[in-house]
């Protein structure tokens, strides 16, 4: 719940400027993980051109087939957009109208919070619909969390069954599905979370965050079984496209292997992310993409993948999944930040 403090707080913010202020935080702490993304790349590069030279380096970027690596990027915007069906039966179970256009650019620009601990940056959207229709802050955030969870339930079902398939780290996917679940419990079990209130709630300084607790879980009963079963139709799929951008990045780059090989790949992509997120490090970095690197050396070796293909394959495969992802976030977000003035 911790974690969960500052959202609490952001739906307690009356004043557009005030939140444009919190906006602006958000933008500095973006550029700052933005300037370590950079110098991981620097050292994932460093690393290969001390063992493959950086003639061999600047010849694997030269590389670059632009057609494949687009289908790349497409791969990952088509991964969002497909999840957006959800997104509207979410507003729709809690009673929340928006034309289907205004709602699509709405929902793009929760990702532009992405790379937030736990996403829960996502929740700008929440003041976004509170200045379009006047919902307060409480009945839209559940939708927040069902996005999340869902998202994290689906990619970690995609990542077990990946496992499953390739007979590697099963169990190893398992305990870190099991562990990053452990927030949700007190999001979704009102007994877990009164039992933190009740020994919590007498201090000031938690009050406003149990008021906006007890209203968030009113509002959460309207999401039932069915929406969530509804919400893994798309969520899975869409994860599973994701982790095959990464066969577009690696044909790329010339790693010319068969589609028998994408339940590989998907494992390598899925087993790196979680290995990441579970550290709770913004956007996963330093340690997805140290894994995924080890992980394309060790698999691919016999491809020709060595340290120089791995490690630029590892750079835009992250480029595409983070920062691409971040870019039309970012563009929608300043789209919808119009809205703000009614």
């Amino acid at each position: 719940m911790a974690r969960n403090g500052s959202v609490m707080k952001l739906g307690n913010i009356k004043k557009r400027s005030e939140y444009r202020s919190r906006i602006k935080n958000y933008e500095r702490i973006l550029i700052g993980i933005l300037i370590f993304s950079f110098l991981v790349f620097v050292a994932i590069a460093g690393f290969a051109i001390y063992k493959e030279g950086l003639e061999n380096f600047v010849l694997v970027v030269k590389s670059i087939n632009l057609g494949y690596y687009a289908l790349s990027l497409l791969a990952v915007f088509v991964a969002y957009v497909i999840r957006f069906p959800k997104w509207e039966l979410y507003m729709k179970s809690l009673g929340v109208r928006l034309a289907r256009a205004k709602n699509f650019m709405i929902y793009l620009s929760m990702y532009s919070m992405d790379i937030t601990p736990g996403r829960w940056g996502r929740a700008v959207v929440s003041y976004t619909i509170n200045r379009i229709t006047g919902t307060r802050f409480s009945r839209t955030f559940p939708a927040i969390v069902a996005d999340i969870f869902t998202d994290f339930a689906g990619f970690a079902f995609v990542a077990i069954i990946a496992a499953f398939i390739v007979q590697q780290y099963l169990l190893v996917a398992i305990i870190l599905t099991v562990l990053l679940l452990i927030p949700f419990i007190f999001l979704y079990n009102r007994r877990a979370y009164s039992l933190f209130r009740d020994r919590l709630r007498k201090k000031r300084f938690f009050r406003k965050m149990f008021a906006f607790g007890d209203r968030y879980f009113r509002h959460n009963r309207l999401l039932s079984k069915r929406v969530y079963v509804y919400s893994m139709i798309y969520t899975v799929p869409s994860m599973a496209l994701n982790a095959v951008s990464l066969y577009f990045v690696m044909l790329a780059f010339g790693v010319h292997v068969g589609i028998a090989y994408l339940p590989l790949i998907v494992f390598i992509f899925t087993m790196s992310t979680l290995l990441g997120m579970v550290t709770g490090l913004p956007a996963n970095l330093g340690v997805t993409d140290a894994a995924l690197f080890g992980f394309l050396i060790a698999t691919f070796g016999s491809f020709g993948v060595g340290f120089d293909l791995a490690s630029v394959i590892t750079i835009f495969s992250r480029v595409a999944n983070v920062w691409f992802v971040q870019l039309f976030g970012f563009g929608s977000l300043a789209y919808t930040i119009r809205y703000w003035k009614k």
